[in-house]
Parts: structure tokens; C-alpha cells; sequence
């Protein structure tokens, strides 16, 4: 072994050990969100707030389906009851009284600071009469028995208008004490996890102790149905776990299978995925290091890298006459025939791959990242490591009977230039018939999460009456006291617009915790004791009611004259607390408040008219975001950035074989099988009924670089006067293994995944074959 050979594998061994140290200290993730904007606007930084850890992020639906109502409401029952005491989660609501209690004493003792209409009007003659003439309206309805019991002490009705105003009135309905769908056929419950809504080992340890819990305190009748943002991200992290192991396993098994066909020799395959692994180690290692997380889609296509990147020791094993001479000699020749070939094809794919790099799209970065780093380590471990590892007495297959065939073949494929033309031309048709529409423009189409789980969450969040938060009003102020006063402001404009039917209700922090200022005005409008009792006794003249009952009322309003506002600390541990620590929060040195909008499921808000509302407050600091638009503008400016991009990486392909090949014709030659096959395979799926995603076009980006590889072999073999048999039976084994790696994620359920399959499987069979067909003939 010289020396330069024992540089080369000590560097790389020491390359392996600090990959593998990477690699273990990584960390994973499957959630979306992780493939958000680095340097977002203040809208992206919402709606990634909101994806991360927002009011709807640690909501989970529980459903009990199954079974008759009395059972199912006894095991919701069971089953909240032991969820309360689950230090995971913050709150578990099934509509049950436990927990209500609390909250109607803060809201009781303190009804005169937080009644919205708590003012010097409620307190006059007029007022007064108003409030108890409501109040024993209220006795004749279903409530009756509660507000009679309160009516001494409560008759003009604030703690009955606290509960309206606090959203009651979109409460599930209840059967059997518990909360029911609309139907009467699910029990609902619903939780609010501790962990944020992007710890997926948080939300999985939440979603397994709902389970078990279920488990222990159900019978076999019933079904337990999970939804919300946590089951989805556990159920993506599953899917997209156990999806790249097995079609990866499955993948590797294929091309260890091809390989042991084709060159009958156990050493030679496990050498020649050295390679592979290096690179694999590699990539991953590249994205921890650049990123700090890998996210599992990083990896499932890095698993299917194994597709291409063998490919290189395929040209070694394959190309070169191991059947004969000495083995230092076949390295040499190799090394100067074939590894400039090689060389190429490997700058062209680290250019096309380069150019993701520049994404503002995270998880375009990864793959681009991953791409390079892997695909650079197996094409040096091939040439510097590998030959050195290979044995002198190395015998592979020889193919050479087989690539005759091969190439006779491939001499008559010229018969279907004129095929293949009609083809590309038939696929720019439908490319421009259908360009309209041929792009999913849609975050949600990278989602993992099935339509029929999509359907259920939206079932039962609206039985639910749980937030979709899609859109939201959001004010920004330097403290908590002022986003408070801002928020009420901003409130008084959206009772206009719900009261003109644009919106179906907004939620906010200040009905919940009112501003200092907004409770002090309250509290002053309350009247004197001698004057209170005065118009009361005129206001209830004439009115079923006795005035010496109403002793406590006046006991109450004294008591309230003394209050001192209140604070987030005198409401710890109640629903009201939830509420003002879901809609408010300090952010970057200021305070946000968040005021989520209600709309109709079949009405379309008029974001136009909400704006000009906002306006009106004339207060600095209020924006009307709609986060699924803003979700979908996102991603759309991604997709027009990432073909940007990819179209710029195809012009620096181009440029780097000009002056490789120094002719314009055989950069034209290299270049047409590539475009014909990406046409072809698009056309394809589109016709199919695909709509094509961002992880589409990587898989374009694929198709050049794997064919890239094909093409310049074939341009060689042109220049020399005819491409040799063991060219060709290597050509064939490396796009069996491009496709065994990545044509299989075809087969899989994650969009993400089926797009890169779908699109490079049939992508590097037709660019091989386009390149045997459109090559120039000798």
C-alpha cells in the first residue's frame, strides 16, 4: 500500500468516527414547521409562533365512539378525571363540573370588575329595572333554577352575562353530564398538553398516556379517536419512521440483490457500499452540523441516495477489466479513463443540488445540503479509498457477452429519434395545456395527515366549538397593560362587524382579564350605597320581586367598591388564567395579544372589511393575519423561488460542460435526453391527476443528476467511436439501483416521499434510454 493509499484511508476512517459522532448527537423531527422560513416577516413569525407553540398547537380532540351513551360518559368521565391529575397536560375539559367551580367563584366575587356591561348606565333607575326584569325572564328558562338561587345576590344578571360573553353559548352540547358531538354519537373531551406543539417526544408521551389511559378504563366496545395538531405530528413522525425504514430496508435489499447478481462476488458488494454508507454518514452529519435538526423527509431521501450513490462504484467494479491484469494497473486505468467521465457528472449534480442551497425554504436547504455532502463523500471514497480496499485477486462477472447485447440494441435505439420527438412534443402540449393548476399551491400538500383524518378534525372541532385559528386579529403593544387597552379598543370595532353578520365572534385576552383602566371605569361607575339602594327600590316598583330579599346585592356592591383590579396572579389555576395565557404573551421585549376571529365554515370572511375596521382604531401595532393564507403565500413564494433557483442550477450545469466538452453540439446532446425525460415523466403525473409540490421539482433536480451521469457516458462513447459493452451493463445496473432506491418511495403515503419517487423512478429509466436513443451516431 503506498502511502498516499494510507493517507486516504486514515483521513477517511477519521472522517467516518466524526460522522458518526455527529450523526448520534443529532437531533430529528417530523414536523412541518421545521421547514418554515429562517428570517421570517412579522406575519411568518405568527403563524410560526402559532404552528410551534400557539393556542390550537397543544390542543388535542379526544372522541369516544362506540358503545351506548351512558357507557361512553362514564368513561370520559374516568377518563378526564385521570388526565387532571397527569402532570402533562394543563387542562382536560369534558364538560363536567370539576374545575367550573373554581371559575364561577373568580367570576362571582369578581363579576362587577370583569361584566362587560358594568357601567354608570347599569346602575340607574332604567339600568337596574333593565337587569332585574332579564333576570326573572331568565326564571322561566332552562336556567331558572340557577339564576333564582342567585337573584338576591346577583339581580341585575352580570354573572349570567359573564358566561355569555365568555363564548358559553358555543359550548358542545351535553348529554349525560359530558360533552357529545352533534349527532349524539361521540363523547368529546378536550386537552391542552404542556408541551409545545413542535415537541413531537412531548405530544407522543401525551397521546400514549390518552391511550393507555383509555385502555384501562374502557371496555371492547368502545373506539378511542384522537385528533389536533399532536396526534397528527406523532402519527407523521410514525408514518415517516417506519415508511423510510421499511422501503429503504426493502430499496437496499433490491440493489444488494442486483449487485450480488451481477457481479458474484459477496466482497465486491460489501465494498462497493462503502461508498454509500460514507456518503449517507455524511449527509446526515452536513445537515446536523448546518441545521442542528435532521428532519425524517431529510433522511428518507438520503436512504434513497443509496440509489445513486452506488452508482459510482459501479463505474469502478463495472468499467474496469478486473478479470484481467494486475490490480494496480486496473486502478490506474480506470482512475484515467472513466474518473474524468465520472468527475463531471459528479459537478453536475453538486451544481444542481448547490442551488437549493440558496432556498429560504429550510427543507429544501436540507436536501441540497444532504445531496452535496453525500453524494461528494461516496464519489471520493470511490475514487481514493475504494481501489486501494479491492482486493488483487478480485473476480466480478464478466458482462461483457451481455453488453453486446446491450449494444446492439442501443445501435438500432437511433430507429426512434423521431418516437421520442413526438413524445417531448405531446408533453410540452399537456405541460402548457394544464400549466394552469399543475402546481399544488398549498402548504397542506407536503402534509402527511390523511383527508379522512383531515374530515374528522374538522368534525369534531367544530362540535367542539374548539378554534381553527385561521384567522386572527393580533395587537402589539410595549406592555401588558397597554395590549390590554388596545385589545378592548380593537374589541368595541369587532362587535360592529359581528353585529353586521362579517364575523361569527372573536375571542380576547381582555374579556377574560380585563385592563386596570377598564375595571377601575367599572368600578367607579358603581353607585353609593344610600344611592344604590335608592333607585333600586324605585327601579323593582312594580316587579314580583320582595326589595328586603336583595341584602346581599347591596353587601356585594360594597364589598366590590373596595376591590383593587385584577391581576393574572388573583386568577391562577382557573380556565380564565388559560384563556389569557393562550391569547397573550410577551414577545421580543413587547407584548402580543392574539384575538382569534369566528367564521362560518360555509362563509368566506371579508378580510377587506375587517382591515378598514382595524384601521379605525387608529391604533399602531394591529394586524389581520390569515394564517392559512399566509401559510399558502409562503410556500407559494417557495415554489416560484425553488424553480427559480433550480432554473439558474440548470443554466450553471450547462456552463460547467461548456468548457468541459468545448462544443456547444455535445453540450446540446448531453442536455436534450435530460430535458425529454423531465417533460416525459411531469407530463406523466400530470395526466395522472398529481398535483406537483416543491418536493417534486427536487426530484427533477434528481433526474438531471442521475442522468447527467448517463448522458456524458454515452457522449463519450460517441467521441470514441462506440460505447463499450461494459459501459452499457453498467449504465443498465446503476439505473436498476436508481430506481430500486428511489423509484420504491413511489409506494409510499407520505406526499413528500411518493413525490420524489414517483418523479425520479421513471425519471432515470427514461433519461437512460432517451440517452441511448438521441446519442450521436459514430
Amino acid at each position: 500500500m503506498t502511502q498516499r493509499a494510507s493517507a486516504a484511508i486514515v483521513t477517511w476512517l477519521a472522517f467516518l468516527i466524526v460522522c458518526v459522532w455527529l450523526v448520534s448527537r443529532a437531533n430529528y423531527t417530523a414536523d412541518l414547521s421545521a421547514f418554515l422560513p429562517r428570517t421570517p416577516t412579522h406575519e411568518q413569525q405568527l403563524l410560526i409562533d402559532q404552528l410551534k407553540s400557539g393556542i390550537a398547537s397543544r390542543l388535542i380532540l379526544v372522541g369516544i365512539e362506540g358503545g351506548d351513551q351512558a357507557a361512553r360518559a362514564r368513561v370520559s368521565r374516568n377518563l378526564a378525571g385521570q388526565l387532571r391529575a397527569d402532570p402533562r397536560f394543563l387542562h382536560i375539559a369534558n364538560g363536567g363540573n370539576l374545575g367550573l367551580e373554581q371559575d364561577r367563584k373568580i367570576l362571582f366575587e369578581n363579576r362587577y370588575l370583569l361584566s362587560p356591561t358594568v357601567n354608570a348606565d347599569r346602575f340607574t333607575v332604567e339600568g337596574l329595572r333593565a337587569g332585574v326584569q332579564d333576570s326573572i325572564d331568565l326564571l322561566a328558562t332552562s336556567a331558572g333554577l340557577f339564576s333564582k338561587a342567585l337573584l338576591p345576590r346577583d339581580p341585575t344578571g352580570e354573572l349570567m352575562r359573564l358566561f355569555d360573553a365568555m363564548g358559553s353559548s358555543h359550548r358542545p352540547q351535553l348529554a349525560d353530564g359530558v360533552w357529545v358531538s352533534g349527532d349524539g354519537q361521540r363523547a368529546l373531551l378536550l386537552a391542552r398538553t404542556r408541551a409545545e406543539g413542535t415537541d413531537t417526544d412531548g405530544q407522543t408521551e401525551a397521546v400514549t398516556a390518552i391511550r393507555a389511559v383509555f385502555r384501562a378504563v374502557s371496555g371492547p366496545e368502545l373506539r378511542l379517536a384522537l385528533t389536533g395538531p399532536g396526534p397528527f405530528s406523532v402519527a407523521a413522525r410514525d408514518a415517516i419512521k417506519s415508511q423510510v425504514i421499511r422501503l429503504s430496508s426493502l430499496g437496499s435489499l433490491i440493489i444488494v440483490g442486483l449487485l450480488l447478481l451481477v457481479y458474484r462476488s459477496p466482497m465486491a458488494v460489501l465494498l462497493g457500499l462503502l461508498p454509500v454508507l460514507s456518503g449517507i454518514l455524511a449527509g446526515a452529519a452536513a445537515v446536523s452540523l448546518g441545521f442542528g435538526v435532521v428532519h425524517g423527509v431529510t433522511l428518507g431521501f438520503g436512504a434513497a441516495l443509496i440509489g445513486e450513490a452506488v452508482d459510482y462504484s459501479i463505474y469502478l467494479l463495472m468499467q474496469s477489466e478486473w478479470t484481467k491484469g494486475a490490480a494496480s494497473e486496473t486502478q490506474s486505468n480506470w482512475a484515467a479513463t472513466f474518473w474524468p467521465t465520472i468527475r463531471i457528472g459528479v459537478l453536475t449534480s453538486v451544481i444542481g443540488f448547490a442551488s437549493l442551497l440558496f432556498s429560504s425554504f429550510p427543507g429544501l436547504a436540507q436536501l441540497g445540503l444532504y445531496a452535496i455532502a453525500g453524494l461528494v463523500t461516496a464519489a471520493l471514497v470511490t475514487r481514493f479509498v475504494l481501489p486501494t480496499l479491492l482486493p488483487p485477486n478480485l473476480c466480478v462477472r464478466d458482462v461483457t457477452a451481455f453488453g453486446r447485447l446491450l449494444q446492439a440494441g442501443v445501435e438500432r435505439a437511433g430507429r426512434l429519434r423521431g418516437p421520442v420527438l413526438v413524445l417531448f412534443a405531446a408533453a410540452c402540449i399537456v405541460l402548457v395545456a394544464k400549466r394552469d393548476g399543475m402546481w399544488s399551491g398549498e402548504l397542506a400538500a407536503l402534509s402527511p395527515v390523511s383527508a379522512a383524518d383531515q374530515a374528522l378534525d374538522m368534525a369534531m372541532r367544530a362540535d367542539l366549538g374548539a378554534p381553527d385559528v385561521r384567522y386572527l386579529v393580533v395587537v402589539a403593544a410595549p406592555d401588558q397593560e397597554a395590549v390590554l387597552a388596545h385589545s378592548e379598543q380593537v374589541a368595541m370595532s369587532l362587535q360592529r362587524l359581528e353585529t353586521a353578520g362579517v364575523i361569527d365572534g372573536f375571542e380576547s385576552p381582555a374579556a377574560y382579564l380585563p385592563s386596570h383602566a377598564t375595571q377601575r371605569d367599572r368600578l367607579a361607575s358603581l353607585p353609593s350605597d344610600a344611592e344604590l339602594r335608592r333607585r333600586f327600590k324605585v327601579a323593582i316598583t312594580g316587579l314580583p320581586v320582595q326589595p328586603d330579599r336583595f341584602e346581599p346585592f347591596f353587601a356585594d356592591l360594597a364589598k366590590a367598591r373596595d376591590q383593587m383590579p385584577l391581576t393574572r396572579q388573583d386568577i391562577d389555576g382557573s380556565s380564565l388564567a388559560e384563556g389569557v395565557d393562550a391569547l397573550l404573551m410577551p414577545s421580543g421585549g413587547r407584548w402580543t395579544a392574539l384575538l382569534p376571529l369566528r367564521v362560518p365554515a360555509t362563509r368566506t370572511l371579508d378580510a377587506e372589511r375587517v382591515r378598514v375596521a382595524l384601521g379605525s382604531t387608529g391604533l399602531a401595532g394591529v394586524y389581520f393575519v390569515d394564517l392559512k393564507g399566509e401559510s399558502d403565500r409562503l410556500y407559494a413564494g417557495y415554489l416560484r423561488e425553488a424553480i427559480l433557483l433550480s432554473l439558474g442550477g440548470l443554466a450553471a450545469i450547462l456552463g460547467l460542460l461548456v468548457p468541459a466538452t468545448r462544443s456547444p453540439g455535445r453540450v446540446f446532446r448531453i442536455a436534450a435526453p435530460l430535458v425529454v425525460a423531465v417533460a416525459v415523466v411531469i407530463a406523466g403525473l400530470v395526466l395522472a391527476g398529481q398535483q406537483l409540490n416543491i418536493l417534486h421539482l427536487v426530484g427533477m433536480l434528481l433526474v438531471v443528476a442521475v442522468g447527467s451521469n448517463y448522458a456524458l457516458f454515452f457522449d463519450r462513447g460517441a467521441a470514441e467511436g462506440g460505447i463499450s459493452p461494459r459501459i452499457l451493463v453498467s449504465l443498465l445496473l446503476a439505473v436498476s439501483t436508481t430506481v430500486a432506491g428511489f423509484g420504491i418511495l413511489a409506494f409510499s403515503t407520505v406526499p413528500v416521499l411518493n413525490a420524489i419517487g414517483s418523479t425520479v423512478g421513471p425519471g432515470a429509466m427514461l433519461a437512460l434510454a432517451f440517452s441511448a436513443i438521441l446519442s450521436r451516431r459514430t
